[in-house]
């Protein structure tokens, strides 16, 4: 017998926040935030493997049958993301962490700065990788499974009308991200060009001296 949907949304809860209150015995010397970023990635690692498997496996294939009906299996994922949302945005909104615009993590670029990496090779990389899989998955796959969800009878109105909205809000995001790798682009293309500067400069000082 499965359980009512609340009921299932709250276990999740439930067991965030008991994996939460875990990280944060285990890890005494670090802050909070480090445990939240810890249950974060377990999430994303669990909700990610748990997706390919329904979406290449399990079925139905979500590009050739949208608005089909739920399994079971992705109504017990939908429920343990949920409880994970709500265990996110209460910690975010009782820390104020985030502002009102966008109450997300960035979870490698922060790991990679508590530990004083992020101004790296690996910091760098970690960055091309978002943008390369922001954009080919929340653009490039995202406007495929909308065309697909459009043009299906089967999802109603509302439905097809929360996709365009949630890919809107992707392009939003788009925006920002551009925006970043613009600006990050242009202070490594600055400092580099700061450093062959102070190369020619020296390399000049030291064959006049010689001379």
């Amino acid at each position: 017998m499965l359980f009512p949907l609340p009921l299932r949304v709250a276990c999740s809860l439930l067991a965030w926040l008991a994996l939460y209150a875990w990280f944060c015995h285990r890890y005494k010397h670090r802050n909070y935030e480090w445990s939240c970023r810890l249950v974060t990635l377990t999430h994303g690692i669990l909700a990610t493997c748990l997706s390919a498997y329904i979406g290449f496996i399990d079925g139905p294939w979500p590009m050739s049958h949208p608005g089909s009906p739920n399994t079971a299996l992705q109504v017990h994922v939908l429920c343990l993301s949920l409880g994970y949302f709500l265990f996110d945005l209460c910690w975010c909104v009782y820390f104020q962490t985030e502002g009102a615009l966008m109450l997300a993590h960035h979870l490698a670029r922060w790991f990679l700065k508590e530990m004083g990496c992020y101004h790296s090779l690996t910091g760098d990389v970690v960055d091309f990788f978002f943008v390369v899989l922001f954009t080919g998955v929340r653009i490039g796959v995202g406007a495929w499974l909308m065309y697909c969800e459009l043009a299906s009878p089967k999802p109603r109105w509302y439905i097809k009308l929360g996709g365009v909205i949630m890919y809107a809000v992707s392009w939003v995001f788009m925006v920002s991200i551009c925006r970043f790798a613009r600006r990050k682009s242009m202070k490594k293309y600055h400092a580099w060009r700061s450093r062959r500067s102070d190369e020619l400069y020296l390399k000049t000082n030291g064959h006049l001296k010689n001379h």
